[in-house]
């Protein structure tokens, strides 16, 4: 297995109530990339939201190859998001990308 940090951008279109991306942080603070030595050197942040509402969450997932890491990024967006009360329509993803690779050889 090889440890990614993954970037899944999103859009809040509705908005974000005050809170909400401390709930968000919290559901996802088990990923967090600080964990790893790229999150830590490069000091990302788990959650950035800009005045657009546009936003990137950066998280740690173990996997055995990209696409795989890719898509466990984004169920894992995907339910905190939900979880704190957004419907998807409002705040749709895009496409995950890789920021960092962490493989032990």
């Amino acid at each position: 297995m090889t440890t990614y940090v993954i970037t899944v951008p999103g859009t809040f279109l509705r908005g974000v109530p005050d809170g909400v991306c401390s709930d968000i942080e919290r559901r996802l603070r088990p990923q967090d990339p600080k964990n790893t030595d790229l999150g830590e050197s490069e000091e990302l942040s788990l959650l950035t939201v800009d005045e657009e509402g546009m936003f990137a969450a950066r998280v740690e997932v173990e996997a055995g190859d990209q696409s795989g890491a890719e898509a466990e990024a984004v169920r894992l967006v995907s339910r905190a998001l939900r979880d704190s009360g957004f419907a998807e329509e409002d705040a749709p993803l895009g496409a995950a990308i890789v920021t960092g690779i962490d493989r032990e050889f």
